[in-house]
């Protein structure tokens, strides 16, 4: 699967995505990761790439001109691209989310930055994608997060696909994972559950089944009862 990202910050990159499953899945070839550096599309001595918002709004705004040219110098490139825009307006990345891109060949990521970016580069890019009820100061971050929640379900990034099943969202309605133990047996006077000793694969199921909805009604109460929901959100 290809990620192609525009960026004013080409440094951030590969940053965490270098090491680690999405590491080993770059190595090997099963991801793609291409960074443009959006000051390449703008044109003047400055490479200018944002102005002053009309209507006297605060802050600094993105330029159209070099958001479209590199929008589209990608999609030229690779015509089956999927585009999306960090932005605090967009469809909430959840787990669904994350496995229909997984799906895609090929996603370009075009992170926002300053106050926003200007309605008509939006409109080029045509589809928005959240990832909270936050702000960051660019879209960077979240960038870096739909690689890696992207990329770990492309099929061989994960060395053991039964993993991938077993964690929290994983299923619908979406619950959280059930508690994990490994040696020692016994620690601090805590011992790991009995159950999970006794080898019987029927009980160990039914004790995992019951613990993540216990571990969702404790943390998550709001997965249970209606469809896996995440806040909205991010940075522009």
């Amino acid at each position: 699967m290809r990620f192609d990202v525009v960026t004013i910050f080409p440094e951030v990159f590969p940053g965490p995505l270098g090491v680690g499953v999405i590491g080993r899945g770059l190595e090997r070839g099963l991801l793609e990761l291409h960074v443009h550096d959006l000051r390449d599309h703008a044109t003047g001595r400055h490479r200018q790439v944002d102005d002053a918002a009309f209507g006297g709004h605060p802050g600094m705004v993105l330029k159209p001109e070099p958001l479209v040219r590199a929008v589209r110098r990608v999609r030229a490139d690779v015509p089956a691209i999927r585009a999306l825009l960090l932005s605090p307006q967009g469809r909430v990345l959840d787990q669904r989310v994350a496995r229909e891109l997984a799906a895609e060949p090929a996603l370009l990521l075009v992170c926002g930055r300053y106050q926003g970016v200007d309605e008509r580069a939006r409109a080029e890019i045509g589809e928005e994608l959240s990832v909270g009820d936050y702000v960051l100061s660019g879209g960077e971050i979240a960038a870096l997060a739909v690689v890696d929640a992207v990329g770990r379900l492309v099929p061989g990034v994960v060395g053991s696909p039964e993993s991938l099943s077993a964690e929290s969202f994983s299923e619908a309605p979406g619950r959280l994972e059930a508690p994990l133990y490994t040696r020692p047996a016994e620690f601090e006077g805590q011992a790991v559950p009995e159950v999970l000793r006794s080898g019987h694969h029927a009980a160990i199921a039914a004790w995992r089944l019951r613990e993540s909805e216990a571990a969702t009604r404790r943390r998550r109460p709001d997965l249970l009862g209606s469809e896996s929901h995440h806040a909205s959100g991010e940075t522009s």
